[in-house]
């Protein structure tokens, strides 16, 4: 009788996991914004309700379950264990098993070893608690239910580049340079005719003209009478640095309707960060998230960010992202805020925070507009992109629009990382005013 010996296979099969691609594949498990909806002790990382993302290491491997299965990795034999069957042979079954939970492990702690995920205390347990079927041990199962994973900043940074190259090739681009302005200045590339030099100038000496100064002021003589006044140095284009904050609506309606709007706003400031640190390092990028109030989150926990029953609160969100903004020392500041809904919510003088649901209240407005003005008066550019299409809707983004002379674009999931990248290139081209 012929046999099979599965360990070796596997371990193969577990080295042979291009683990790049499989993050690429669970981007949308990583990433997913789940809904803060019970007790917490933060309102956007911290213990969450029931419907929440799924950080378990349990939860994890039944995702990389999935993407294994839709890869087409596994063999016949395995997948028809993970559909209840039989092989006909219980030793051959419970091998299998074996090996399916030991192939879970071994990629695991690939992506553990190479730097994408970290793995909460008490290690990776040796079997997919999710898949009980699989090792029949309750104790292992109760363990990788307990264990907690979180990505790195390696494993951000990665699917932040993931995101920027699906983004950039559907609008046809591969890469892109520093922020261009009209004006020129004297620099590395030539980009104009050269100017005599002045004291602070970078000394990119123009020879040729500098040598046709000195003979024409002295004739061609040896050793050449070179003198202060005849220096002249190349001009290169003027590049400026931008300040942006990402404001991020994470409001009840985010995920309302059965579609997600929050995670794909996640993807696009993933992208924008990998953009601004690799093509652009003397930017800045900061994330406000809105709701009854907002606040800053650090770009490291930006994957774990949650949406909740909370309201929109646009005014406090501007005048966040406006002080912030304040801070910055960039020649460009802007902010582009993401949202899907009417602002709900204010926030009172005695920091008490008045609601109507119904949004438009002519209160909320005015406080809102008043906050938008206060950022034109600060040369701060507001762009929105608006994921709905409600008529009073569009009025106020109108109306956000024409006080702060920014752009309203209306857009989908599908779309709005596109419409994002393009608007922010397109923006350094121009002077803030």
């Amino acid at each position: 009788m012929r046999q099979s010996t599965f360990s070796r296979y596997v371990a193969q099969l577990a080295d042979a996991v291009n683990l790049q691609a499989l993050l690429d594949q669970l981007a949308d498990f990583l990433l997913q914004s789940g809904f803060a909806g019970g007790s917490y002790q933060h309102p956007f990382w911290g213990d969450v309700g029931e419907d929440a993302a799924d950080r378990s290491l349990d939860g994890l491997k039944e995702a990389i379950l999935q993407a294994l299965m839709k890869s087409g990795m596994l063999t016949a034999e395995m997948l028809q264990i993970l559909r209840g069957e039989s092989t006909g042979d219980a030793a051959k079954d419970a091998e299998l098993k074996q090996q399916l939970g030991e192939l879970l492990d071994q990629i695991v702690q690939r992506l553990q070893e190479q730097g994408y995920l970290n793995v909460g205390e008490g290690g990776a347990p040796r079997m997919p608690g999710s898949h009980e079927q699989l090792t029949g041990r309750e104790k292992e199962r109760s363990a990788a239910e307990q264990v907690q994973f979180s990505l790195t900043d390696k494993g951000l940074d990665f699917l932040g580049y993931r995101a920027l190259r699906n983004l950039l090739g559907s609008i046809g681009k591969s890469s892109f340079g520093s922020h261009e302005t009209a004006y020129l200045s004297t620099g590395v590339e030539a980009e104009g005719v050269s100017k005599p030099y002045e004291f602070g100038d970078s000394m990119n000496l123009d020879v040729n003209a500098t040598l046709l100064n000195a003979i024409r002021r002295g004739g061609l003589t040896v050793p050449l009478d070179l003198d202060y006044g005849d220096l002249m140095v190349h001009q290169a284009e003027y590049r400026s640095s931008a300040a942006t904050v990402l404001m991020l609506d994470c409001s009840h309606s985010m995920v309302l309707y059965g579609e997600d709007r929050f995670t794909p706003a996640k993807k696009v400031a993933l992208a924008l960060t990998h953009l601004i640190r690799t093509q652009f390092p003397g930017d800045t990028l900061k994330v406000v998230l809105f709701h009854d109030s907002a606040e800053e989150i650090p770009l490291s926990r930006l994957a774990e960010a949650q949406v909740g029953p909370y309201h929109t609160n646009t005014a406090e969100g501007l005048k966040l992202a406006r002080r912030l903004l304040a801070s910055q020392r960039k020649d460009m500041k802007q902010i582009i805020m993401i949202t899907d809904g009417k602002p709900s919510a204010l926030t009172l003088p005695n920091g008490r925070v008045y609601v109507n649901s119904a949004g438009l209240d002519p209160k909320i407005l005015q406080a809102t507009y008043h906050e938008v003005a206060l950022c034109k008066r600060s040369n701060i550019l507001i762009n929105t992109f608006m994921l709905a299409r409600d008529r009073s809707l569009v009025d106020f983004v109108k109306k956000v629009s024409e006080i702060c002379r920014g752009k309203a674009y209306f857009t989908t999931t599908m779309t709005l990382g596109q419409f994002i990248l393009m608007d922010f290139m397109k923006r350094k081209t121009r002077k803030v005013s």
